[in-house]
C-alpha cells in the first residue's frame, strides 16, 4: 500500500536577519475569507485517502483507504481545538494534511484565507514558517546525530533567517522559554529524558514564530506525571505568544483540560463539534457518549454515578466503510430504537442542534436526557440507578 505524494519543505529560502523571528508575511497574511470570520484556519470537505494496489510489475488500482473523508471544521485565532477519536479514526492524518506533510486527495484546507491544500514551492514553503508541528514520539521526531540546538537552529537554515551567531541566540531563547537550561543545546537526544526531548520537539516548532502549531498526540509516549508539565508549558506559551493549537489525542480527559472546543472524529469524519465543556457534559452522538464513558472524573461523587458503555464489534475498515452512518454497526442508541433503517441507509449531516454544538447523527435529539448521557456524565442521576445495559443492550 502506498500513500499520497508527500512534499517536503524546501531547503533554500531568501536570507532574513534578527535572532528573534518576526511573524512572516506569508501567503494570506492579508486574506480576507478566514480573517474576516475571526477564523485562522477553515478545513471544508478534507479528504485523504491512501491508494490500495496489486501486482508488483504491472501495478492495479483496486481500492482505497479512505483515512480521512469529508472533515470541516473552523479554527479560530488564539484558541485550543481538539481533535479526538480512537487510534485510526484519522486524526492524525487530519493534521499532517494540513500542514502538508500528507496531499490532500480533495477539500480545502484555508489558512487566513488562502486555500493551501494545492500550494508548491515557495508559496508552500512561506505558508510552513507560520504552521507548525510538534509530533507525537519525541524519540523518533529527533536526528539522533544532531545536537539539541541544531535541531532547534533547523527550520532556521531551511529558510535562511539570520546569521550563525543570531541563530545561536534564537537557540538560547527558546530553550529556556521551553524550560530547559540555554546551555543544554550542544547536548545529544540521546542525553536527554523523554519530557526533556519532547520540550525539545516544542522549541523546534516555535523557532519561526508560527501562528497555528498542530500538537499531534504530543504526550501520549509520555509518564503521565510529565504529560503534566507538557500540558501546562502549552498553556503558558498560548497565553505569552497569542499561539492557537490544533490538539490531536485519544485521551478525552487531556483534550478536556486543555481545549477551547472540541472535534469528535470516528472511521474518518468528525461526528460532533461543541464546546469542551458541552461536550463533556451534554454529549449528543453516540460515539462521544461512549467515548466519554471510558475518561474518568477527578471527582469521587460523579464518579460513583458512572457506567461504562462498552461498543460492540469491530470498528469496520477504512477502504470499506460501511453505508450510512458508519458508527451504525456498533451504535446503542440504533439497538435501542429498533435499528431504524435510515442509520444504514441514509449519511447524516452535521447539524447543529443548539449554539455552537453540532451533531451528525439522525437520531441525536434521543441522546439528551437519556438514560445512558445521565449515567456516563455522572450527573441528574440517583446513586441507587443501575447500570445502562438495562436501557440499552450495550452498556455495563
Amino acid at each position: 500500500m502506498t500513500g499520497p505524494a508527500v512534499t517536503g519543505p524546501a531547503v533554500t529560502g531568501p536570507a532574513g536577519s534578527g535572532a528573534s523571528v518576526a511573524r512572516a508575511a506569508g501567503p494570506g497574511a492579508s486574506g480576507a475569507g478566514t480573517a474576516a470570520s475571526g477564523a485562522l484556519l477553515k478545513v471544508e470537505g478534507l479528504k485523504v485517502h491512501f491508494p490500495i494496489k496489486e501486482g508488483i510489475i504491472f501495478e492495479r488500482h483496486i481500492g482505497d483507504v479512505r483515512a480521512v473523508d469529508g472533515v470541516s471544521f473552523e479554527l479560530r485565532r488564539g484558541e485550543t481545538f481538539g481533535l479526538v477519536g480512537e487510534s485510526g479514526c484519522g486524526k492524525s492524518t487530519t493534521g499532517r494534511a494540513i500542514v502538508r506533510i500528507y496531499r490532500p486527495t480533495a477539500g480545502r484546507v484555508e489558512f487566513d484565507g488562502v486555500d493551501i491544500a494545492t500550494l508548491e514551492g515557495d508559496a508552500l514553503k512561506g505558508m510552513r514558517r507560520r504552521v507548525q508541528m510538534i509530533f507525537q514520539d519525541p524519540y523518533a521526531s529527533l536526528d539522533p546525530r544532531m545536537t539539541a540546538g541544531s535541531i532547534i537552529a533547523e527550520p532556521l537554515d531551511i529558510h535562511g533567517i539570520g546569521t550563525k551567531a543570531e541563530r545561536q541566540d534564537r537557540i538560547r531563547e527558546l530553550l529556556p522559554l521551553v524550560g530547559l537550561n540555554a546551555e543544554y543545546g550542544v547536548r545529544y537526544p540521546h542525553e536527554f529524558s523523554g519530557g526533556q526531548r519532547q520540550r525539545i520537539g516544542v522549541a523546534r516548532a516555535l523557532a519561526l514564530d508560527p501562528d497555528l502549531v498542530v500538537a499531534d498526540e504530543p504526550i501520549s509516549a509520555l509518564d503521565v506525571s510529565i504529560q503534566a508539565q507538557i500540558l501546562n508549558l502549552l498553556s503558558r506559551l498560548q497565553d505569552r505568544l497569542g499561539l492557537t493549537y490544533l490538539f490531536i489525542a485519544h485521551d478525552l480527559a487531556v483534550v478536556r483540560h486543555i481545549s477551547d472546543r472540541i472535534a469528535v472524529m470516528y472511521l474518518g469524519q468528525i461526528v460532533e463539534v461543541a464546546s469542551s465543556r458541552e461536550l463533556n457534559t451534554q454529549p449528543l452522538h453516540p460515539y462521544s457518549v461512549a467515548l466519554l464513558s471510558a475518561a474518568p472524573i477527578p471527582d469521587p461523587g460523579v464518579e460513583k454515578r458512572r457506567r461504562r458503555i462498552i461498543l460492540h464489534g469491530d470498528v469496520p475498515s477504512p477502504a470499506a466503510p460501511p453505508s450510512g452512518c458508519r458508527f451504525h454497526t456498533r451504535c446503542w442508541l440504533r439497538e435501542r430504537l429498533g435499528n431504524p433503517e435510515r442509520c444504514s441507509a441514509e449519511e447524516p449531516a452535521l447539524r447543529e442542534l443548539s449554539s455552537g454544538h453540532t451533531v451528525a447523527c439522525h437520531f441525536a435529539e434521543d441522546v439528551a436526557g437519556s438514560v445512558e448521557q445521565g449515567l456516563v456524565t455522572g450527573r441528574n442521576v440517583p446513586v441507587a440507578a443501575g447500570p445502562a445495559g438495562g436501557a440499552s443492550p450495550a452498556a455495563e
